[in-house]
């Protein structure tokens, strides 16, 4: 069967597979990343490792650590961390970087970590971004990281790929963040959520590995698991200045000629033929500078109509792993062209890595944005994740080159954040409101929409091998929430997330409680629980799977999940069945109750894991197959059980 260059790249790297057994989108399987990066969490990531009982890492090549989230907090309890950290990385051989060297993901492709038909993981959402050098990059939780110290695997289930065609070339002053912007502003409604993006078409050839990395790196606030380009031309001549650069730094064997000969000669790609759940194709001629948010990056703006609104700003940012790197720094001076920050606008500027801010410095860039007023920050996150100085007080407004401009991201939630290119954020700071660089040619024009969905090939896979302890099928009572997008905090309040004192018992009691009071009293121990689309969205809380366990819910259907919830639900041994059929058959059936927030029903729901079928109501629907890996996982009864069992 033809795979996907997604598909082919879980396969080299995947263990566990049964002779001939071709990896399609789907299945669980696991795999052997090439790295993990971990950042200031690591701590937390040592916090985990240590209750395994594991004395030592045990491939200590494969995690990297890099310290670059809240760098410019000198106090005492911070700077211990980072010692421990350090010390930590020195016991046992690890790879690690001291704040101020550079963004944890800036850092994995600088010095060679990330490469084409690689597979790499991180602790943090943005991993995505070493998509952009033809890399699978994708994000993992805590758990899996400690896991992954311990046992060197993760558990993945393969996404439903879907094919990007970025055709013709973009106009003079439009750029990659442009592209991201629109994208993302244009397809909003879930079309691309938790799908790998191979972008493709005959544009890709005029985009920078800068434009690229900054695509890629965005394809997470898409909605996106991850986004890859092709190994082609430009992003060899990338390699090989990669190599060259190690060598001057004394590092000569992560990029070989041998590597870069088989990429040239052989580089990833997907077969002919091969099944794409999607196809997007965007017109690179008809893209305009655009701005996003706020609040939102579903939320687009021309910069035409921005500019015409003369919106006031009191801060405006270049700074984060998205648009930091030396290009991007020398659009924002060019963009300046000798004016001065304006009256009652703060500017802060800080380099992707100390590499980049060298070579800024060397070429007149970085002392022109100085020069101009912007406010110098050591590279690392800073103000796009919320940390350090500058951040926006109530009622301010700021523009940024950032990824994200969630309400409260980059500070007070009564600030409005905007989205925009490194030389409309730059622009905006000379002007004093949001609009871009003197002479830019502000058309007020989207692309049109150009979607196309396909239908997926009937494969015949056959029963699904159940292995000893773990139930061949499963029978309870249906307790339906007719809701998309429930977040962790309407499954568990942030008002408990942070007491370390909650039993059990007491989670039972508060579970849903921002969703529907009534919820604790209507569940009981061995209800079916079953939602919309999306289950899970919002923050990384683990108590939201742990508590419906604590509840009794034997497991969770739902139409699509947050990967993050997923994963924290399967590392805690919590089951959930993916099955859209069942989702929205539910939702026909009950469409009078649609304003109820629970719904116990009178008919039992029975789960035949060996079929891969749900029963209800005298109908059957089919859902992905519960593989080896996640079967281990549930019998184990989490993760950290898993590994413990293991050593």
């Amino acid at each position: 069967m033809p795979q996907t260059v997604i598909e082919k790249i879980v396969q080299a790297h995947a263990v566990g597979l049964k002779d001939g057994q071709q990896v399609q989108a789907g299945d669980y399987v696991t795999l052997v990343p090439d790295h993990v990066m971990t950042h200031d969490n690591t701590s937390a990531v040592m916090g985990k490792f240590n209750g395994l009982g594991v004395p030592r890492i045990k491939n200590p090549r494969q995690p990297v650590f890099t310290l670059d989230h809240n760098i410019q907090d000198l106090g005492e309890s911070n700077q211990a961390k980072y010692a421990r950290i350090a010390e930590f990385a020195a016991a046992n051989g690890v790879d690690a970087y001291p704040a101020g060297r550079g963004i944890g993901h800036q850092i994995m492709i600088e010095e060679g970590y990330v490469q084409p038909g690689g597979f790499c993981v991180a602790s943090d959402s943005h991993s995505n971004t070493y998509g952009g050098i033809g890399a699978l990059g994708t994000p993992v939780v805590r758990t899996d990281a400690a896991a992954l110290w311990a046992i060197g695997t993760v558990w993945w289930q393969v996404p439903r790929t879907i094919k990007v065609n970025l055709n013709g070339e973009l106009q003079a002053g439009v750029t990659g963040k442009d592209v991201i912007i629109t994208l993302c502003g244009m397809y909003n409604q879930g079309e691309v959520l938790n799908a790998v993006l191979e972008f493709g078409g005959t544009g890709i050839a005029n985009l920078s590995i800068e434009e690229r990395l900054t695509i890629a790196n965005m394809t997470t606030e898409w909605g996106a698991l991850a986004g890859w380009f092709p190994v082609d031309g430009v992003c060899l001549e990338f390699m090989r200045g990669r190599q060259r650069w190690l060598s001057e730094h004394g590092n000569n064997d992560r990029i070989t000629d041998a590597k870069l000969t088989e990429w040239a000669d052989n580089p990833p790609a997907s077969d002919e033929g091969a099944y794409y759940a999607a196809e997007i194709n965007l017109d690179l001629t008809k893209v305009t500078p655009h701005i996003s948010g706020p609040h939102s990056l579903q939320v687009m703006t021309s910069l035409a109509a921005m500019d015409q609104r003369q919106l006031k700003i009191n801060k405006a940012y270049l700074v984060s792993c998205t648009n930091s790197r030396l290009g991007d720094l020398e659009e924002a001076a060019a963009a300046i062209a000798g004016q001065q920050v304006a009256d009652g606008v703060e500017f802060y500027v800080a380099a992707a890595s100390q590499p980049i801010q060298a070579q800024a410095t060397e070429s007149g860039a970085w002392q022109k944005l100085i020069d101009a007023g912007a406010r110098e920050l050591p590279p690392g996150c800073g103000p796009c994740i919320g940390l350090g100085v500058g951040l926006l007080e109530e009622g301010e407004v700021g523009i940024s080159a950032t990824n994200r401009n969630f309400r409260g991201r980059m500070g007070s939630r009564e600030a409005e954040a905007y989205l925009a290119s490194p030389a409309v954020v730059a622009a905006s700071a000379m002007a004093g409101y949001i609009t871009g660089p003197a002479g830019m040619d502000l058309a007020d024009a989207t692309p049109p929409r150009d979607i196309q969905e396909f239908a997926a090939p009937n494969a015949a896979r056959g029963a699904t091998d159940i292995l000893d302890g773990f139930p061949t099928s499963l029978t309870g009572r249906l307790v339906y929430l007719p809701t998309d997008n429930l977040n962790t905090d309407g499954i568990y309040s942030k008002d408990y997330t942070y007491r370390e004192d909650i039993t059990p018992e007491q989670m039972a009691q508060v579970v849903m409680e921002n969703y529907d009071p009534a919820f604790a009293g209507i569940v009981q121990a061995g209800d079916v629980l079953a939602a919309g689309y999306n289950f899970g969205t919002g923050s990384s809380r683990e108590q939201a799977a742990t508590a419906l366990q604590a509840a009794g819910i034997r497991l969770v259907i739902a139409g699509s999940y947050s990967q993050t919830y997923l994963r924290n639900a399967i590392n805690n041994g919590f089951i959930c069945i993916e099955c859209p059929a069942f989702v929205d058959a539910l939702k026909a059936h009950f469409s009078a109750q649609a304003d109820q927030r629970t719904i116990a029903t009178d008919s039992p729901v029975a789960l035949d894991f060996a079929g891969s079928v749900i029963n209800w109501n005298g109908s059957t629907y089919s859902f992905t197959p519960l593989g080896a890996p996640v079967q281990e996982v549930v019998i184990a009864g989490g993760v950290e059980n898993q590994v413990r069992a293991s050593l």
